[in-house]
């Protein structure tokens, strides 16, 4: 005799105060669930390229700070520059270059900024290329 012998032929109970859940209720209830919150940002994350922060060598360095001179020699003309800079990623290693134009209000060798007529503070230390337009 088995173990469940006794009960398997009883009939399948069913509740006289509770209707029967609808089979697509019931199905969802087994469905899969996020195990593995916020895994997709990650895997975005991980994914997305930075470039790496090219050092300049001594004579582009000269270079770029004999034009720095002689954009703060003419500050008051406000000169139209166009600029190219690193921005470092907040996020993991490496960054991104950036390329923006604007006219200059003024260089802050204390805080080592460029300042643009629109508001916009580069960091010296970023710029990679100046080119007066």
């Amino acid at each position: 005799m088995g173990k469940y012998d006794d009960i398997i032929s009883l009939p399948h109970p069913v509740s006289k105060t509770h209707p029967p859940m609808p089979r697509a209720e019931r199905a969802a209830q087994f469905s899969s669930f996020a195990a593995l919150t916020g895994y997709e940002e990650i895997v975005a994350e991980r994914a997305r390229l930075t470039e790496t922060r090219a050092e300049l060598d001594r004579d582009a360095l000269e270079a770029l700070d004999e034009k720095l001179r002689a954009v703060a020699a003419e500050i008051d003309a406000r000169p139209e520059l166009e600029l190219r800079y690193f921005v470092p990623d907040k996020k993991k290693a490496g960054g991104r270059y950036e390329t923006i134009r604007g006219c200059v209000k003024k260089i802050d060798g204390q805080a080592g900024l460029l300042i643009l007529t629109d508001g916009k503070k580069v960091p010296l230390g970023d710029i990679v290329s100046i080119e007066k337009l």
